[in-house]
């Protein structure tokens, strides 16, 4: 049996590993979202079409045609030498394939060339103080007054609104249709009179979340996305581009491959941690199911490709990519010992107190972005076929 790739795809690899030997060097590492370093390494990709690899160049992108292979051996050398693949976030994993699928071309060439490039930054308004794991009973409003909606409610749990400039919104524009109907989709500027954001910390201790907070806030009629009472549908779109974001494959391995570093590191009684039965057993274990994420990603991007649906292979990935993602930087604090405990301001975290961050972010994803215990309905239910839960008598 033959695994490799073929002459042509052994090629490209190499075109890969020797532009990542001459500008790794280059690549951000721990700068923010709008430092140049960060916004310099994006444009870089895009130009040689390791980011926006897909989009058209009329929006911005270096617009190749989709191939799975080349996608995949981007992936994995990234990950390999441990370098930035380029910038990721709500605008360019989730906005921008949908504007691609819904928008209109005016939305397309106004928000999609800034966005890939890290010049503007998006949130994203959808959970409600009482419409979370039912996102459809939102009831954030906006009612039509002249040629603007004028949006009052309360958007919470959105990330990065301290951030963003600016923010797709689920909005109900229709009070009277039944809760799924009646949506509207909605794009404005954060520095739209009448938004406050209220920053909200999270087990991390940082404010990653908000509360945002809308009053009389004016966003003209033509910056909705789909038509008017469907946006249902746009979200719908967006949420299967969101759980794909949350279990990225990429970002895994990439983790994966820092934890085998720290363990060549971490000793105990001079014994590396990698040469120890015990945790090497564990390292492996967590190997299989990051190797076995990334061809299921691979199945994935072939059905993209070609055009087929593949319901129950996409529900899976944000339930196993959260949760996989939380057990590998919890064992890289086992493998970090007593100094796995160190956090905040503790002068012996090690790797910035990256893995204990990460740990207890991920377990808020668990949660965000649709929890493990609605995702596995939604896979028995919707992928299985099996019995909806019964539904309380009114």
């Amino acid at each position: 049996m033959d695994l490799s790739y073929g002459p042509h795809y052994e090629a490209f690899r190499e075109e890969v590993r020797s532009f990542l030997a001459r500008h790794s060097k280059d690549a951000p590492r721990g700068e923010g979202l709008r430092s140049e370093k960060v916004l310099a390494w994006q444009r870089l990709l895009i130009e040689n079409g390791y980011a926006a690899r897909t989009i058209p160049k009329a929006y911005g992108g270096y617009g190749a045609a989709p191939d799975i292979l080349e996608s995949r051996i981007i992936a994995e050398e990234f990950a390999a030498a441990r370098v930035s693949p380029g910038l990721g976030g709500q605008g360019i994993s989730m906005l921008v394939p949908t504007l691609l699928e819904v928008g209109t071309e005016a939305q397309k060439t106004t928000f999609i060339p800034p966005t890939i490039r890290g010049e503007m930054l998006w949130c994203q308004g959808y959970s409600e103080p009482g419409a979370g794991s039912d996102l459809a009973a939102l009831r954030t409003s906006a009612v039509v007054d002249g040629d603007d909606f004028v949006v009052n409610g309360q958007k919470i749990w959105t990330s990065t609104a301290h951030l963003a400039d600016w923010i797709f919104c689920l909005v109900r524009t229709e009070p009277e249709a039944p809760k799924h109907q009646g949506i509207s989709f909605l794009l404005f500027p954060m520095t739209t009179p009448g938004i406050e954001v209220r920053p909200l910390v999270d087990m991390t201790g940082v404010a990653n979340f908000n509360e945002v907070f809308f009053t009389d806030v004016r966003v003209p009629t033509r910056q909705i996305v789909g038509q008017r009472g469907e946006g249902w549908k746009v979200a719908n779109t967006i949420l299967g581009h969101e759980r794909g974001s949350l279990g990225d494959p990429n970002a895994t391995m990439t983790r994966f491959n820092a934890l085998l570093e720290l363990m060549r590191r971490e000793t105990v009684d001079g014994q590396r941690l990698i040469d120890n039965p015990l945790f090497r057993d564990r390292m492996a274990s967590l190997q299989s199911r990051v190797l076995a994420m990334r061809l299921h990603d691979m199945r994935l991007l072939s059905n993209k490709v070609n055009d087929e649906r593949a319901p129950m292979a996409s529900l899976i990935t944000k339930l196993q990519g959260t949760e996989l993602r939380h057990e590998l930087e919890g064992f890289a604090i086992d493998v970090l010992g007593e100094l796995g405990l160190a956090y905040g301001d503790n002068p012996d975290k090690q790797d910035g107190g990256s893995w204990q961050t990460s740990y207890m972010y991920f377990l808020g994803l668990i949660i965000g972005g649709g929890t493990s215990q609605i995702q596995k309905n939604i896979i028995s239910e919707r992928g299985l076929g099996m019995p909806r839960e019964p539904k309380l008598a009114k």
